[in-house]
């Protein structure tokens, strides 16, 4: 897990201080080299009459040594989603286009490539705009008014949420109550143009799953919900990894209930083309039965350089696991 959102961030800021989505059963319109075939085409005529019971996005830090590497844009995303991956609905990292926010111009362009592609803008996640569950008044309301900008756009290019993060120093009481308070007025705000404020397990306190589900129940909001990631259930790092986890399956039966996204983390796949760190079956059952249909947005995070592949692989898998739910 050494290329995770939070923890980029985290090295990113010690270094500075010094769909309508393509469903389960197009996996066929893939050629070996990725790009979509006629028989993938046809495929997919022949496939529309059914109604599958999840829809499949991609999550753009799948791709996230590439866009640093400078090799694709953000603007590019989602064309290689569709292109590549056949996946009809993206999800955002606002630090694919950080200064972006207001620019008019360019949210127009990457609305143009969506419609263009035939893709659907689901969610943007947002990271580095200050913490809602900060217990300093000042400083948390800083950091709601920051995620304003990102509400804004994200309603422009058709997202139905952007996704935050509940963190704060202090007690677990005085973090919720900050971040109650943090969730519910950016909620509010939100509310007013008809968008989402969903917040992921992701690091620290948000990655107890009862602690976030009590945030979820106070805040009693609803717009305001959850994003379960599958593989962001670290409490607490250490230079050397994680040092203490909660139960996935456990957190992510608890966040369900609130959530309006699912994001199904990879890292590393065996021989059969299974997650070799997590019961993936389960936790999609887990996700089933809570009466979920909405986006799973496959984010691959593994160590293999190769992240076409890996994405490739989280989507095979979750077509074989959908494919067996009926």
């Amino acid at each position: 897990m050494k290329n995770n959102r939070r923890e980029f961030l985290v090295r990113s800021t010690l270094l500075g201080a010094g769909l309508i989505a393509t469903p389960w059963f197009l996996s066929s319109c893939e050629s070996k080299s990725g790009n979509s075939t006629t028989e993938g085409e046809n495929a997919e005529k022949d496939a529309s009459k059914m109604s599958p019971l999840f829809r499949i996005s991609l999550a753009e830090w799948s791709l996230h040594r590439t866009l640093f590497d400078g090799k694709i844009t953000n603007l590019d995303f989602p064309r290689i989603a569709k292109q590549e991956f056949g996946i009809e609905g993206v999800e955002y990292v606002n630090q694919f286009f950080k200064d972006k926010a207001k620019d008019m111009t360019y949210l127009g362009q990457l609305k143009q490539v969506c419609a263009d592609n035939g893709v659907t803008s689901v969610l943007i996640m947002i990271d580095g705009e200050g913490d809602l569950g900060d217990l300093d008044n000042k400083v948390r309301n800083q950091a709601i008014e920051n995620h304003y900008q990102w509400v804004e756009a994200a309603k422009y290019l058709g997202c139905h949420s952007i996704r935050v993060n509940a963190r704060g120093e202090g007690s677990r009481e005085e973090v919720s109550k900050a971040a109650v308070d943090g969730l519910s007025r950016l909620a509010d705000f939100a509310k007013e143009r008809d968008m989402n404020i969903i917040v992921e397990n992701h690091g620290g306190m948000s990655s107890d799953g009862g602690w976030l589900s009590g945030v979820m129940k106070t805040a009693n909001r609803p717009n305001l919900g959850t994003l379960p990631d599958f593989g962001n259930f670290c409490l607490e790092y250490t230079d050397t990894g994680c040092k203490e986890e909660y139960d996935r399956y456990k957190g992510i039966a608890e966040l369900m209930p609130f959530a309006k996204g699912v994001s199904a983390k990879s890292h590393v796949f065996d021989a059969e083309g299974n997650e070799s760190q997590m019961d993936y079956p389960r936790i999609m059952n887990i996700v089933k039965d809570a009466g979920y249909k909405g986006f799973v947005g496959i984010e691959y995070e593994g160590d293999d350089a190769d992240e076409y592949k890996g994405i490739r692989q989280t989507k095979a898998l979750l077509e074989k696991i959908f494919a067996t739910m009926g």
